[in-house]
């Protein structure tokens, strides 16, 4: 039972951080650089970001639920389990608290694209903060992968 709850914790948090990796790193900078249609490429972005937040979501639940299977009440004192928390509030920040202010703000700009609108300025700003949020779920993420190599899901708060 315990290798199963250790193949599920692996390949849910794989699943997460490279879903998370690979969205904001490789898919996203490849939409733009390829697409002559900005609004078309942030649009498909954005769509790709939403599946990575739902299945981040989903990810975040199974491993929450096999740590706390696992370690019981101890689990508050494991590092992975905040690790884990963390980067769910800011999926949840970032899906349902940053995302719904962007898409508004492009909403408001139609027809004409949100960064040549008078909301330019307020978009990019907003932007800038659900980057810094996703690079922060990104570093947490890498944090995890390797405690959970290191430790096996068992590294205690130092």
């Amino acid at each position: 039972m315990a290798r199963l709850l250790d193949a599920v914790l692996a390949i849910a948090i794989t699943l997460w951080v490279g879903a998370l990796w690979s969205t904001g790193f490789l898919v996203a900078p490849l939409l733009f650089a390829t697409l002559d249609d900005r609004t078309l490429a942030g649009t498909v972005a954005g769509r790709v970001f939403e599946a990575t937040a739902f299945a981040g979501m989903v990810c975040a639940v199974l491993v929450l639920a096999g740590l706390v299977f696992r370690h019981r009440a101890a689990v508050f004192r494991r590092v992975p389990f905040w690790l884990v928390v963390a980067m769910m509030v800011l999926t949840l920040v970032g899906h349902f608290g940053l995302l719904p202010v962007m898409a508004a703000l492009r909403e408001q700009a139609y027809p004409q694209e949100v960064m040549r609108s008078v909301l330019g300025s307020s978009f990019a700003a907003w932007h800038a903060v659900a980057r810094v949020i996703y690079l922060a779920q990104c570093l947490l993420g890498a944090a995890l992968v390797i405690l959970m190599r290191a430790g096996g899901g068992n590294a205690a708060r130092p």
